[in-house]
């Protein structure tokens, strides 16, 4: 039968079952990159095999690095979470106009990657967000000397678990590099908290709820309905203890210890899907782990480390946008040594974690730097752009790497999509107890936020 004596509805059908049908994705091939990179990343493990680099995912909690005394529990991990976005806690403003006004995540959110949105955070005495933070600015309500920010880039949030001290110059945290830096622990200073006995992220989550004055007494949780949230996470402890500035903070940082990138496509590739990787991303992770050496600082899961490097980068007071708090001998621009008071440490700041860079486009601990690829390339050239770190300060492995203008592409492209999780926002809550907006909850920012 011709096809023009077919009922037109069931040439219909024919044409509209051709139209949907979907090529069946034929096999995978194999990629001779693949066999490199593998061959690279066991040699910079060191014998410890391509588990050394795998993230857990956030619910595997025997597999995620904890401190003992603040061991991960469901309940924990949920009420840090609720916590950490929690607006209704800023209750001990500077100013009025900023009660309830601001949360943890207001300078550490989702869709940048739990870092802020632009060059310096703004928690109390900002207004808006815009679409991803970028429209965040000073509330003109509020005086400078009143606006909650710090002298220095807001370091991410994730894959914390894998940072033993805490922030850029690494003053959290009783454990690991700072063991005997114990002199520095002076009453009325930040790292007093160490004194506590805890890891960074507990450290810096109980520090961090006083210091931007966020309130969890008894009487504040239980109006805006976190009571039985700290029953269920806390039910060892005894009732006078359990609701406190350092139940929350221990809540807190057990939900920062689950924000893991283990959706990345790097971490898929280490999971055996090797096509998760382009192949410009692969030639990138050979140089990383290979010729560039960008591994000797940056390794493990979260690729970073417990080492602290002076590499010469500009501090935040350098940057051409405005920024607020930032005079030109601020302690945070001396890195590790300001804190330590040792001199051989001074400009030495923390090696970071890399994932999920690309969500806020702001590097170094002066945010700089304004893409991925203008860090390697400062990297590749090693010449210092901060002319107060003298050259004999500077670490002996900054030094031009010689790298061609498509390797230092073909990095770049590792490090913006190789180690980036697109699924972030699995981190949010659907909703805070209190019901109020979040990350932020100012006028403008609940409008941009579509909290209206």
């Amino acid at each position: 039968m011709h096809w023009r004596n077919y009922p037109v509805s069931a040439l219909l059908s024919v044409l509209l079952f051709a139209a949907c049908k979907k090529e069946e994705p034929g096999p995978y091939t194999p990629d001779p990159l693949d066999e490199q990179l593998e061959a690279a990343l066991l040699e910079a493990a060191q014998g410890k095999g391509l588990a050394y680099f795998r993230l857990p995912a956030p619910d595997a909690f025997d597999a995620i690095p904890q401190d003992p005394r603040n061991p991960l529990t469901a309940e924990k991990v949920e009420l840090g979470k609720l916590l950490f976005h929690e607006t209704g806690i800023a209750l001990n403003p500077r100013n009025p106009a900023g009660a309830g006004a601001y949360s943890c995540a207001s300078c550490h959110f989702a869709s940048a990657g739990f870092q802020a949105g632009r060059h310096q955070g703004i928690g109390e005495g900002g207004e808006g967000f815009g679409l991803n933070g970028e429209g965040r600015r000073r509330d003109e309500n509020f005086s400078v000397i009143d606006l909650d920010v710090q002298a220095i880039r807001t370091p991410s949030a994730m894959n914390g678990a894998y940072q033993e001290a805490m922030v850029w110059n690494g003053q959290f945290g009783a454990a690991g590099p700072n063991a005997g830096t114990e002199y520095a622990w002076v009453p009325g200073s930040k790292p007093e908290v160490n004194h506590l006995g805890f890891h960074g992220l507990e450290s810096q989550a109980i520090e961090g709820l006083d210091i931007h004055r966020l309130v969890t007494d008894e009487t504040s949780l239980e109006s805006l309905g976190y009571k039985e949230y700290f029953n269920q996470a806390f039910p060892e402890m005894p009732e006078q203890e359990r609701y406190s500035r350092v139940t929350a903070g221990l809540a807190i940082a057990a939900y920062e210890r689950t924000l893991v990138s283990d959706e990345a496509p790097f971490q898929k590739w280490l999971s055996g899907e090797k096509e998760a990787l382009s192949s410009l991303e692969k030639e990138g992770a050979i140089l990383f782990f290979g010729k560039a050496q960008c591994n000797s600082c940056h390794t493990g899961p979260a690729l970073n480390s417990m080492e602290f490097y002076a590499l010469g980068m500009g501090d935040l007071f350098d940057c051409p946008e405005e920024t607020f708090q930032t005079p030109v001998d601020a302690p945070t621009d001396l890195g590790r040594g300001g804190f330590t008071g040792r001199p051989e440490e001074i400009y030495q700041f923390k090696v970071p974690q890399l994932y999920n860079l690309k969500d806020s486009p702001f590097y170094g601990h002066g945010a700089s730097f304004r893409s991925i690829r203008d860090v390697v390339v400062y990297k590749n050239r090693a010449i210092p752009e901060n002319p107060d770190v003298p050259a004999a300060r500077l670490a002996e492995g900054f030094i031009p790497l010689g790298l061609s203008d498509q390797e230092i592409d073909a990095i770049t492209a590792f490090l913006e999509n190789g180690l980036h999780d697109p699924n972030l926002r699995r981190y949010e809550p659907a909703a805070l107890p209190s019901g109020l907006c979040f990350p932020n909850n100012d006028p403008q920012s609940r409008v941009d936020l579509g909290c209206e």
